[in-house]
């Protein structure tokens, strides 16, 4: 079972200056993906702060991403957590508001074993009866899924997709040979798309997407319908791009590069600060290069 081929978004969450989720952008964030030919909207990832979300809020979000959408792509959920007990709640909430899949994130700060990361997504698959995409991103929580654990995972009909983050080109490679078709794999990194898609990869999970929704799509598709050639001018001209959004801490600079459009998604939470102005000045000239920007 495939989810999705195509360009997912890593949707921003919008907010209000005093903090509080701003649901009617979130909305029109939504809208503006759909028109552009995004194939699935990942609600509440890394780059929608799920991390700082009371539950409340988190359920919310998923919500209004589900009945906006309205069947038109998948709705993917984040809801992975570093206690099993807390991914199975939010997972089970999740599948009754309707999302089509979750994405799930290994265990932070806690860490687990290889074992462990096999008992816990099990356990959150069997209790909440919803498929999964796997998230490896082990530069954020510590843990990576080996090749070997993809392989075993990949055996059950639950677990519908990989995002790769690790930057490990050779480590996708490792695990597209011994997984093949049972395991999807999708780019977590917006600069590896061609070469993810080249190990037979189906797509991205993609933060470019938040402001360049149809050229993200384009790469993808371009490529899946052979035109390697200009998927990979595209990918190409658009790397000092990614390569700006990426410049801080993710998502500062997409919020500022949306903000910067015009979107008006407001600031990021606390922890995380504005962005620092010799970094704005790179952004503001990859955007305008790229003609996202006037």
């Amino acid at each position: 079972m495939t989810i999705f081929e195509g360009a997912g978004v890593a949707i921003v969450t919008p907010f209000h200056t005093n903090g509080d989720i701003n649901f009617g952008k979130l909305e029109e964030l939504i809208d503006f993906q759909l028109a552009n030919s995004t194939d699935a909207i990942i609600i509440c990832g890394t780059t929608g702060e799920a991390s700082t979300m009371c539950d409340e809020e988190h359920l919310e979000c998923i919500k209004v991403a589900v009945d906006r959408v309205n069947g038109r792509v998948p709705v993917i959920a984040g809801t992975g957590s570093n206690d099993t007990r807390h991914g199975i709640e939010l997972t089970k909430k999740a599948r009754v508001l309707g999302a089509d899949a979750s994405l799930q994130v290994t265990p932070y700060y806690n860490k687990a074993t290889q074992k462990g990361l096999i008992d816990h997504f099990t356990a959150i698959a069997k209790a909440a009866d919803l498929p999964m995409i796997l998230y490896s991103v082990p530069s954020r929580t510590g843990v990576n899924i080996t090749p070997h654990t993809a392989y075993e995972l990949s055996k059950y009909d639950f677990v519908v997709g990989l995002k790769e983050a690790t930057g490990n080109i050779s480590q996708v490679a490792q695990i597209a040979a011994l997984c093949g078709d049972a395991l999807p794999l999708y780019s977590g990194n917006d600069d590896q798309i061609i070469p993810i898609l080249s190990l037979g990869g189906k797509g991205v999970i993609s933060v470019l997407s938040n402001i360049a929704p149809k050229v993200t799509h384009d790469i993808v598709q371009l490529y899946l319908e052979g035109n390697t050639r200009k998927a990979l001018k595209l990918q190409l001209d658009f790397l000092p791009v990614m390569d700006a959004l990426f410049c801080e801490v993710n998502p500062i600079p997409v919020k500022e590069a949306l903000n910067l459009m015009g979107f008006n998604v407001g600031p990021c939470r606390m922890p995380l600060s504005p962005m620092e102005e010799k970094n704005i000045i790179q952004l503001k000239q990859a955007l305008i290069n790229s003609k996202l920007l006037v």
